[in-house]
């Protein structure tokens, strides 16, 4: 067998340095806070530390912020993947393909540095197939991304401002916000989860499958949802989509589009009638889940 290159001992290293560095989170659950920068070669970042905070908290992990990475650079391929509760990724710069595959609790941020001269709602800082498979967790990403965007998505809450083809395909749970332009096949075999895309000139609907959803008007639970993650992803993210939205928000609200599976709707409806009612919410939705 080969010795292992100078590249991939520098991964290691950068792991071993990470898991070293938060020692005290994974020995007591002590918050720390680290710096660190990344490169392109260093590819699933932070899952060998979600691995550890597995093994010693199980599966609800820790709370959260414990265990905070501020990242400088262009992150590889599957960047958080796998990332349970109680770590929280900021990464200025970019990421490669798989970012936050199967989520599972933490959160990332993704923004390009500050110093960046374009605009970041324009530019794609992270790759194809981003949060596919996550579970739970919250992502905020400034700027676009590429393709199939949260598929097979069965629960974490994305903010993100424009994405590729396939976006949301096979999605089962989850929250999305699309804070721009959407590609083709949209919400393709999406049967659980919602999106809320914001469609400024009223094209979204020609991106979209129809096969399973409705494109729905936002109700006033929708709106207070929508209101609260885009002014998390300004938080977060110091996005300028974001700021100006809310700048002028009782307008730009009546641009959002609700993406929602029929199915889901349906069952959803019927435990809303069924609590109204007193009856029992398990059997109106196994009712309507078989139709």
């Amino acid at each position: 067998m080969a010795p292992p290159s100078p590249t991939q001992l520098a991964w290691r290293g950068r792991i071993e340095t990470l898991i070293r560095l938060a020692r005290p989170a994974l020995d007591d659950g002590r918050p720390v806070e680290i710096d660190l920068a990344i490169r392109n070669v260093d590819r699933t970042f932070g899952t060998m530390l979600g691995h550890e905070i597995t093994r010693r908290f199980g599966g609800v992990g820790l709370p959260d912020d414990t265990v905070v990475v501020r990242l400088s650079g262009s992150a590889g391929q599957s960047f958080g993947a796998f990332l349970p509760r109680g770590v929280t990724l900021r990464l200025a710069g970019d990421a490669n393909d798989y970012f936050a595959k199967g989520l599972s609790g933490a959160r990332i941020v993704l923004h390009p540095p500050p110093e960046s001269p374009f605009p970041a709602e324009t530019n794609v800082v992270a790759g194809n197939v981003a949060l596919y498979g996550a579970t739970g967790g919250e992502v905020f990403i400034r700027g676009a991304v590429g393709e199939r965007f949260c598929v097979r998505n069965s629960g974490a809450t994305a903010v993100v401002e424009a994405v590729g083809d396939h976006g949301c395909e096979y999605m089962t749970g989850g929250r999305v916000v699309v804070l721009g332009p959407t590609g083709r096949n949209f919400a393709a075999g999406m049967s659980g989860g919602v999106a809320y895309v914001y469609d400024r000139d009223g094209t979204f609907p020609a991106r979209v499958n129809p096969d399973m959803v409705d494109l729905d008007p936002l109700e006033a639970d929708d709106i207070e949802a929508v209101h609260d993650l885009v002014s998390r992803h300004l938080a977060e993210t110091g996005s300028t989509v974001a700021e100006r939205l809310l700048a002028v928000w009782q307008f730009e609200i009546g641009r959002f589009v609700k993406v929602m599976p029929r199915d889901f709707k349906r069952v959803a409806e019927a435990a809303r009638r069924a609590e109204a009612e007193g009856r029992s919410v398990d059997e109106a939705v196994m009712e309507a889940a078989h139709g």
